[in-house]
Protein backbone atom coordinates (compact mmCIF):
# COMPACT_ATOMS: atom_id res chain seq x y z
CA UNK A 1 0.00 0.00 0.00
CA UNK A 2 1.18 3.62 -0.78
CA UNK A 3 2.02 5.53 1.85
CA UNK A 4 0.98 8.37 0.71
CA UNK A 5 -2.86 7.13 0.63
CA UNK A 6 -2.35 5.34 3.58
CA UNK A 7 -2.06 8.96 5.06
CA UNK A 8 -4.96 10.29 3.51
CA UNK A 9 -7.08 7.69 4.21
CA UNK A 10 -6.60 8.14 7.76
CA UNK A 11 -6.64 11.71 7.80
CA UNK A 12 -10.37 11.62 5.91
CA UNK A 13 -11.53 8.77 8.34
CA UNK A 14 -9.96 11.23 11.05
CA UNK A 15 -12.10 14.39 9.72
CA UNK A 16 -15.11 12.19 9.16
CA UNK A 17 -15.25 11.06 12.98
CA UNK A 18 -14.88 14.97 13.41
CA UNK A 19 -17.65 15.39 11.79
CA UNK A 20 -19.94 13.01 12.87
CA UNK A 21 -18.84 13.41 16.21
CA UNK A 22 -19.56 17.12 16.10
CA UNK A 23 -23.22 16.03 15.15
CA UNK A 24 -23.91 13.25 17.67
CA UNK A 25 -22.77 15.24 20.22
CA UNK A 26 -24.80 18.06 19.34
CA UNK A 27 -27.54 15.95 19.44
CA UNK A 28 -26.62 14.43 22.41
CA UNK A 29 -26.68 17.52 24.40
CA UNK A 30 -29.69 18.70 22.39
CA UNK A 31 -31.59 16.00 22.79
CA UNK A 32 -35.18 16.92 21.23
CA UNK A 33 -33.30 17.81 18.32
CA UNK A 34 -32.27 15.63 15.30
CA UNK A 35 -28.54 16.74 13.52
CA UNK A 36 -27.51 13.65 12.23
CA UNK A 37 -29.34 11.57 9.43
CA UNK A 38 -27.56 8.26 7.47
CA UNK A 39 -27.08 9.89 4.10
CA UNK A 40 -24.77 12.37 5.72
CA UNK A 41 -21.93 9.37 6.44
CA UNK A 42 -22.38 8.81 2.74
CA UNK A 43 -21.26 13.02 2.31
CA UNK A 44 -18.72 12.53 4.71
CA UNK A 45 -17.04 9.90 2.46
CA UNK A 46 -17.45 11.86 -0.68
CA UNK A 47 -16.23 15.41 1.09
CA UNK A 48 -13.41 13.90 3.40
CA UNK A 49 -12.10 10.71 0.79
CA UNK A 50 -12.77 12.91 -2.51
CA UNK A 51 -13.03 16.29 -1.40
CA UNK A 52 -11.71 17.63 -4.96
CA UNK A 53 -14.85 15.49 -6.82
CA UNK A 54 -17.60 17.80 -8.19
CA UNK A 55 -20.13 15.68 -6.61
CA UNK A 56 -18.41 17.00 -3.03
CA UNK A 57 -18.27 20.54 -3.34
CA UNK A 58 -20.09 22.52 -0.90
CA UNK A 59 -22.88 23.90 -3.28
CA UNK A 60 -23.84 19.93 -4.48
CA UNK A 61 -23.59 18.96 -0.79
CA UNK A 62 -25.33 21.90 0.47
CA UNK A 63 -28.45 22.28 -1.85
CA UNK A 64 -28.43 18.55 -3.16
CA UNK A 65 -29.75 17.72 0.30
CA UNK A 66 -31.53 20.86 0.57
CA UNK A 67 -33.42 20.19 -2.49
CA UNK A 68 -33.58 16.19 -2.60
CA UNK A 69 -35.33 17.15 1.05
CA UNK A 70 -37.51 19.41 0.20
CA UNK A 71 -38.91 17.27 -2.62
CA UNK A 72 -39.53 14.25 -0.32
CA UNK A 73 -41.52 16.87 2.47
CA UNK A 74 -43.46 18.39 -0.94
CA UNK A 75 -44.50 14.91 -2.10
CA UNK A 76 -45.39 13.17 1.32
CA UNK A 77 -47.30 16.52 2.18
CA UNK A 78 -49.03 16.64 -0.90
CA UNK A 79 -49.86 12.85 -1.50
CA UNK A 80 -48.77 10.82 1.73
CA UNK A 81 -46.41 7.73 1.26
CA UNK A 82 -46.76 4.72 -1.18
CA UNK A 83 -44.62 2.80 -3.50
CA UNK A 84 -45.60 5.25 -6.56
CA UNK A 85 -45.09 8.36 -4.29
CA UNK A 86 -41.58 6.91 -3.15
CA UNK A 87 -40.72 6.35 -6.39
CA UNK A 88 -41.93 10.12 -7.63
CA UNK A 89 -40.17 11.65 -5.07
CA UNK A 90 -36.85 9.75 -5.85
CA UNK A 91 -36.94 10.88 -9.54
CA UNK A 92 -37.79 14.33 -8.98
CA UNK A 93 -35.08 14.38 -6.84
CA UNK A 94 -32.40 13.10 -9.14
CA UNK A 95 -33.85 14.91 -11.88
CA UNK A 96 -33.76 18.19 -9.83
CA UNK A 97 -30.14 17.91 -8.75
CA UNK A 98 -28.89 17.37 -12.41
CA UNK A 99 -30.97 20.06 -13.56
CA UNK A 100 -29.51 22.65 -10.92
CA UNK A 101 -25.93 21.21 -11.20
CA UNK A 102 -26.04 20.54 -7.45
CA UNK A 103 -25.57 16.63 -7.60
CA UNK A 104 -24.42 14.60 -4.25
CA UNK A 105 -25.44 11.08 -4.60
CA UNK A 106 -25.75 10.42 -0.70
CA UNK A 107 -28.91 13.47 -1.46
CA UNK A 108 -30.64 11.07 -3.68
CA UNK A 109 -31.48 8.80 -0.02
CA UNK A 110 -33.37 11.81 1.44
CA UNK A 111 -36.67 11.55 0.14
CA UNK A 112 -37.03 7.96 0.94
CA UNK A 113 -35.89 8.56 4.75
CA UNK A 114 -37.72 11.52 4.95
CA UNK A 115 -41.22 9.64 3.42
CA UNK A 116 -40.52 6.48 5.31
CA UNK A 117 -39.83 7.77 8.54
CA UNK A 118 -43.07 10.38 8.30
CA UNK A 119 -40.63 13.67 9.08
CA UNK A 120 -42.03 16.92 9.02
CA UNK A 121 -40.88 20.26 7.54
CA UNK A 122 -38.62 20.83 10.48
CA UNK A 123 -36.78 18.40 8.85
CA UNK A 124 -35.18 20.84 6.99
CA UNK A 125 -33.35 22.84 9.17
CA UNK A 126 -32.38 20.14 11.16
CA UNK A 127 -30.94 17.44 10.88
CA UNK A 128 -30.59 18.32 6.77
CA UNK A 129 -29.51 21.65 6.71
CA UNK A 130 -27.68 21.55 9.72
CA UNK A 131 -25.90 17.85 8.92
CA UNK A 132 -24.93 19.20 5.72
CA UNK A 133 -23.41 22.55 6.68
CA UNK A 134 -21.98 21.02 9.45
CA UNK A 135 -20.19 18.76 7.24
CA UNK A 136 -19.03 21.39 4.41
CA UNK A 137 -17.55 23.22 7.00
CA UNK A 138 -15.32 20.74 8.76
CA UNK A 139 -14.10 19.29 5.06
CA UNK A 140 -13.18 22.82 3.91
CA UNK A 141 -11.25 22.63 7.44
CA UNK A 142 -9.72 19.82 6.75
CA UNK A 143 -8.80 20.04 3.45
CA UNK A 144 -7.13 23.72 4.42
CA UNK A 145 -5.17 22.02 7.52
CA UNK A 146 -4.42 19.07 5.25
CA UNK A 147 -2.83 20.88 2.34
CA UNK A 148 -0.77 22.88 5.12
CA UNK A 149 0.84 19.94 6.68
CA UNK A 150 1.22 18.41 2.99
CA UNK A 151 2.66 21.73 1.86
CA UNK A 152 4.85 22.15 5.54
CA UNK A 153 6.27 18.49 5.50
CA UNK A 154 7.81 18.97 2.10
CA UNK A 155 9.75 21.89 3.03
CA UNK A 156 12.18 19.58 5.09
CA UNK A 157 14.13 17.00 3.29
Amino acid sequence: MNLEKAHSAIYAGIAAMFAIGLLSIGEFIFSCTALIMAPLGASAVLVFGVPDSPLAQPKNVIFGHLLTAFIGLAIISAFGVSPFTLALATGLAVSAMLLTNTTHPPAGANPLLIMMTEQTWSYLLTPVLTGAVVIVITGLAAKKLHNKLLNNKSAYP
